[in-house]
């Protein structure tokens, strides 16, 4: 409870102070892209706290399985904005894609509801099978091994095996398994986990439609060189983490207290509401975001279908191979390693098209995307191995695990404004410092994150748990460097890019955090534990495990933060004066 009281001590505290702002100093338009997307994040990070524990306590896949799971959605949600940013350039344009997008999202958020059966364990010993019982979800969840219609719990085996609590002398297992002396099954439930693929690929297609494009529509609102547009981003970027912050506590209570269907369906509900956001508003976009050929769109490509119609059908029928490909986390590693060749192939052919200063202004966008493949990696472990390690190995107290999701969105809400006022400050007097500079300085702080955990282990208790504010503090460092890298990232993009395929770079630049969710899940499943029923056999394994993890995430991330840092000072004239206000040109059209 005092969670949420935090909470809307921090929403009224700093959401009055933005709103005001929006509305003083900045396009009408910025509204409503602001609202539009709280809601769509509201969906997306609602779903994600609580998915990690879905899949490994619901459908019961081990660490390794889930984390790669989880790692092929969300890999797929960065990576089919590669298209969706070429079709919104060519021929849809961002508003219509944005639109149909957020439809999408609906059906797919909604499809998350449908839970299906919980997937079944039993353990076999000695040709004998016995039932795995579990109540509850996330860390709050109970297992036990069922023995004669008996429920006993168990803990670690001496070997590594398992040892059964308080079972009977005449049982007809021994109360110590040693490890090989039993095997463990899973049978699911078909219909379920097809409702479940189902709904990522709804969501995955949706994503694809409408991320890249509504941040390019955020982009066009202001004239090239307006020192606005990196404030204007920190603050759209403060609607992204409002949203995120109420979906972690919303969501998060209502899937461990309620049902999974309850948490899946409120991210729904809250999308079906940045729809009718985004379209009640789009007057106020200012004609951005329009068809870039209306007459194109309706020219008729099949029967009364016109191009439009038929972007829409083949959007749909989109869904079909993505829900086979989400199954597959190598096809989906091989899908990553294609479209990464293809955009860099087609970025370096771009590039001999242009003149010096457009030339080494798309390299320096190309050098950030780099850095924010590095970042990303680092970063997007909160979905993962942090928040099965928050539900293993933290001491909670009266929050819950997937409500840990919040800390790194409220401590935006925090900082948001303040970084939005200190770039602006900083520009103003030509002391911002350049975006290589910025990316290295994030990196070093994800990094630093993790280290001070590690560094902090002697403080666990007998129960193999960590204090909960280390874990803030990890999440506090997180965010710091999130602030000086992502939503500069973006608005970096929007001004580097040339204007003919500046969705498309979008989109690449999402190709970065699709390439570190791919590469997040592989090393988030290095990090995994051993479980029975979806909970943790070893608390004590557990940890050392995920600081072993958490040390070489650490320094991984401050050895290429120093570089980058270095690199700064050899590339910081690839910009050309794009973020110097005396640069304030209109753009055309």
């Amino acid at each position: 409870m005092n969670l949420w009281l935090i909470g809307i001590v921090i929403t009224f505290a700093t959401g009055i102070p933005v709103l005001l702002q929006l509305l003083k100093s900045h396009p009408r338009g910025l509204i409503i892209l602001f609202f539009a997307e709280m809601w769509e994040r509201f969906s997306y990070y609602g779903m994600r706290g609580i998915l990690i524990f879905y899949l490994t306590q619901h459908l019961l896949f081990d660490d390794k399985t889930a984390s790669a799971q989880y790692g092929s959605y969300t890999s797929l949600v960065y990576l089919l904005p590669l298209l969706g940013g070429i079709v919104a350039d060519r021929w849809l344009g961002t508003r219509k894609a944005v639109a149909f997008g957020a439809l999408l999202l609906v059906a797919g958020h909604l499809t998350m509801a449908v839970e299906g059966r919980p997937a079944e364990q039993t353990l076999t010993y000695a040709g004998q099978s016995y039932a795995i019982a579990a109540e509850g979800r996330m860390e709050s969840r109970q297992v036990h091994l069922v023995v004669g219609g008996q429920r006993y719990a168990f803990g670690p085996g001496a070997d590594g095996g398992l040892a059964i609590k308080d079972l009977p002398a005449a049982a007809p297992l021994p109360a110590a398994l040693p490890k090989g002396s039993y095997t463990m099954a899973v049978k699911a439930d078909p219909f379920g986990r097809g409702a479940f693929y189902l709904a990522v690929s709804l969501i995955i297609m949706g994503v694809g439609f409408l991320k890249p494009n509504i941040s390019t529509v955020v982009g066009q609102l202001y004239p090239q060189g307006d020192p606005r547009r990196d404030s204007g981003f920190t603050l759209y970027y403060y609607g992204i983490n409002l949203g995120a912050f109420w979906a972690a506590l919303a969501c998060g209570a209502l899937g461990e207290y309620v049902g999974w269907w309850a948490g899946f369906g409120a991210a729904g509900v809250g999308m079906a509401l940045g729809w009718i956001v985004f379209m009640l508003g789009r007057k106020h976009l200012e004609g951005h975001g329009e068809p870039p050929a209306p007459a194109v769109l309706e020219q008729k490509v099949l029967g009364p279908i016109n191009r439009e119609w038929g972007i829409y059908a083949l959007g749909l029928l989109g869904v079909i191979p993505v829900f086979f490909l989400v199954q597959h986390n190598n096809l989906v590693g091989l899908g990553l390693l294609a479209a990464t060749a293809l955009s860099l192939a087609y970025i370096a052919f771009f590039l001999t098209q242009l003149d010096k200063v457009e030339r080494e202004r798309m390299m320096l966008a190309v050098v950030l995307i780099a850095g924010a493949v590095m970042f990303f990696t680092l970063f997007e472990q909160a979905g993962t191995s942090l928040n099965l390690f928050a539900a293993r190995n933290v001491e909670l107290g009266s929050i819950s695990a997937a409500q840990t999701q919040s800390f790194n969105a409220g401590f935006i809400l925090i900082f948001a404004p303040i970084f939005a006022a200190m770039w602006a400050w900083l520009a103003a007097r030509g002391r911002d410092p350049n975006p290589t500079l910025k990316f290295g300085l994030g990196l070093i702080q994800v990094g630093l994150g993790f280290l001070v955990v590690v560094w902090a282990q002697g403080l666990a208790d007998a129960q193999f748990r960590m204090p909960l504010f280390m874990l803030g503090l990890l999440y506090l460092l997180h965010t710091t460097g999130e602030l000086f890298l992502s939503p500069v990232g973006l608005s970096e993009i929007t001004k580097l890019s040339v204007k003919s395929i500046v969705s498309f770079m979008m989109a690449v630049y999402f190709l970065s955090s699709s390439i570190a969710q791919f590469v997040g899940g592989k090393i988030a499943g290095l990090m995994g534990a051993d479980t029975v029923g979806g909970q943790v056999v070893d608390p004590g394994a557990a940890l050392a495990r995920s600081l072993d993890g958490f040390t070489k995430l650490g320094w991984t991330g401050v050895g290429c933060g120093v570089v980058f840092i270095a690199l700064s000072f050899a590339i910081k004239g690839w910009a050309h004066g794009v973020n110097d206000p005396a640069n304030h040109t209109q753009p055309p059209g």
